[in-house]
């Protein structure tokens, strides 16, 4: 099923769907496979797998320690793919690849597409790549049928609402607030306000992310969102209490599901 599909049918039964983000590699390539299917096996919808890299700009502490810990370890790109594969033969969850560009780029974006189809990924989410920049991305996803996920922020104007929503394909991402992800007490009211500009600009599909660590968070989010996005939170608990303490972490995130 695809990521659109899979949101759609969380939010046709009066729920919302929530996404999970854990990077390749870390704390090994092995358990970052078995922490992906723990959280998929305990309520997680969809997975954001982030391929570890040297200049993130949007990532905060705890997933820059954990994607910097994944290249010392010996992290290559090569094993994105080798993780979305084994993920892919043990669960039945979209998977989409969070990569800054420059590392597709070096891949070749072709190529990229091909071997991101061929290990049953889903498709992109490019956090540094705006949509009037993504002609090569745009046109191997479109003969791919790859999803392609960008980026709306509350700094964004209409114009780039616009390209954004006519762009994507799968959801928009929604940021939260301005700055580098990471957990927070209160998710930013600026959310709300993001949703309902893209609403207004067409789009159907949007899940919010940055600063979503708590199940009620999860669920105030799903009362105007599609989706909710857990990144550091996740990455905090596999790094603390290995794959047992993500797939717990998970299995209470997705209880922000059940009231939604």
């Amino acid at each position: 099923m695809s990521v659109r599909d899979t949101i759609r049918t969380r939010v046709d039964a009066g729920t919302g769907a929530l996404i999970g983000y854990l990077p390749v590699g870390f704390p090994n390539l092995a358990e970052s496979i078995d922490a992906a299917v723990a959280i998929a096996s305990n309520g997680v919808d969809a997975i954001e797998l982030g391929l570890p890299y040297s200049d993130p700009v949007m990532d905060g502490a705890v997933i820059q320690a954990a994607t910097q810990e994944a290249l010392r370890n010996g992290f290559r790109l090569r094993d994105g793919f080798t993780a979305v594969r084994e993920i892919t033969s043990q669960i039945d969850v979209p998977i989409l690849v969070m990569t800054y560009w420059n590392p597709v780029v070096q891949y070749g974006v072709d190529r990229f597409a091909d071997d991101l189809l061929a290990a049953g990924g889903t498709g992109l989410i490019t956090p540094d790549l705006i949509p009037d920049e993504a002609s090569e991305w745009i046109a191997a996803s479109e003969r791919t049928g790859l999803d392609r996920v960008f980026l709306a922020a509350p700094s964004s104007t209409g114009d780039r609402l616009d390209r954004v929503v006519a762009q994507s394909r799968g959801f928009v991402y929604a940021v939260s607030t301005m700055g580098i992800t990471g957990a927070r007490r209160d998710v930013d009211a600026a959310a709300r306000a993001v949703v309902e500009r893209l609403r207004a600009h067409g789009c159907d599909s949007t899940c919010v992310g940055v600063g979503i660590s708590t199940p009620d968070q999860v669920r105030e989010v799903l009362e105007y969102a599609d989706g909710a996005i857990v990144g550091s939170a996740l990455v905090k608990a596999l790094g603390d209490g290995g794959v047992e303490g993500v797939g717990r972490l998970a299995a209470d995130l997705a209880r922000g599901t059940l009231a939604a």
